[in-house]
């Protein structure tokens, strides 16, 4: 058993990366408790295990007292003398107390540790590689469904798991279908890693255009923010560092040969790509397209707040099906935009000027207490 178990350590090492130091210390411990709970009830033996000759062997470790008062703790002077002219009071001894049956116990033992180890090992190495994959795209395979998740195969083998909320709605994943996920979340759970992946976080279309777009992979033209309604429409809000580059026009492509790819990619999902510019005016406007804006009115009681007057025959246009428009607009620059018609410009300024009027979030509070 001993020469089988230094091979069994040896071998881990070379094929798991279990480092054999690691193994020999868990083993020790746990023999230390088989013991203490098979043999005897005191809490001051150890167990060693020399990893060369495979030997195990268990030791009382005693203290050395003047008197004994437990002597299965503690071993008189003169006896600790007669065995060592060199021991003193307080000094500790150890004394081989290996039960003859031992071998059985220690065998059963260091197969469960090893086994329990190489799981931990296996389970440590999924989880290292797919935590550096974390944001990251990888092409996936769907394998089955179920009320829960769509699972997807991943490179390696990994199963990954993806949410109801992670899948396009506009798209039925039938099984086999290859397709880009984002890995959006690795937990590192004792039954082992779980990855989750995404169709419909925002940073799958940042990765998609940062895989497509040189320009955008290397920097010199950012990303600056991303709005997005899975399988429907997304806003991309660029920046170009080559004052002699257009950004937009480096997204979209020649004929949107560029854009064109990752709407294939998304299942027709349709991409506005707008400029980003320090300026919140012209910014708002930009993200507001197609829709032509007259004015931006900001809000004085609410720094995040501003009033985006339009042509009356373009409100429909920038507000958007469902308010789509003006939604994605919003979350894009980070500002809570209201529409209204140019016609109404009097009146948005006179109640912008009203000194009487609440800002909008003591308005909200107000109208919860009542």
């Amino acid at each position: 058993m001993s020469k089988e178990l230094v091979a069994a350590l040896n071998a881990l090492e070379e094929e798991k990366n279990i480092k054999a130091e690691v193994l020999v210390e868990a083993i020790e411990e746990a023999l230390k408790k088989a013991y203490e709970k098979n043999y005897d009830d005191a809490d001051n033996v150890e167990v060693i295990f020399d990893q060369k000759k495979g030997n195990i062997k268990v030791y009382s470790v005693k203290t050395v007292v003047e008197e004994v008062e437990d002597a299965n703790k503690e071993v008189a002077l003169d006896d600790a003398l007669a065995k060592n002219k060199a021991y003193e009071l307080g000094d500790e001894i150890k004394f081989e107390v290996t039960p003859s049956d031992f071998g059985r116990l220690a065998a059963q033992t260091a197969k469960q540790i090893i086994m329990q180890k190489v799981r931990e090992a296996e389970r440590g190495n999924v989880y290292n590689n797919f935590i550096t994959y974390k944001d990251e795209i990888v092409t996936g395979e769907a394998e089955r469904q179920d009320s829960r998740f769509l699972y997807v195969i991943l490179p390696g083998g990994q199963e990954a798991a993806m949410k109801p909320e992670d899948q396009m709605p506009n798209e039925s994943y039938q099984m086999g279908d290859h397709m880009k996920v984002l890995v959006s979340e690795v937990q590192n759970e004792v039954k082992g890693p779980q990855v989750f992946v995404s169709r419909t976080h925002p940073d799958l279309v940042k990765r998609l255009f940062e895989s497509e777009v040189p320009e955008v992979y290397d920097g010199t033209v950012e990303i600056k923010s991303i709005s997005r309604e899975a399988g429907d429409r997304s806003k991309i809000a660029v920046y170009s560092h080559n004052e002699n580059l257009d950004a937009v026009g480096t997204m979209v492509g020649q004929r949107g040969a560029r854009v064109q790819t990752i709407v294939n990619e998304l299942s027709g999902e349709n991409m506005d790509i707008v400029e980003w510019t320090e300026d919140p005016v012209e910014f708002i406007k930009n993200a507001l397209n197609p829709a032509e804006v007259v004015d931006v009115i900001f809000d004085p009681l609410n720094e995040r707040g501003v009033t985006v007057l339009v042509p009356d025959y373009q409100l429909s246009l920038a507000i958007g099906k469902r308010g789509q428009n003006a939604r994605l607009a919003a979350r894009l620059t980070n500002f809570k935009i209201d529409i209204k018609p140019e016609s109404e410009r009097d009146a948005v300024i006179a109640e912008m000027e009203n000194p009487d009027r609440v800002a909008p979030e003591a308005a909200d509070k107000r109208s919860t207490e009542d």
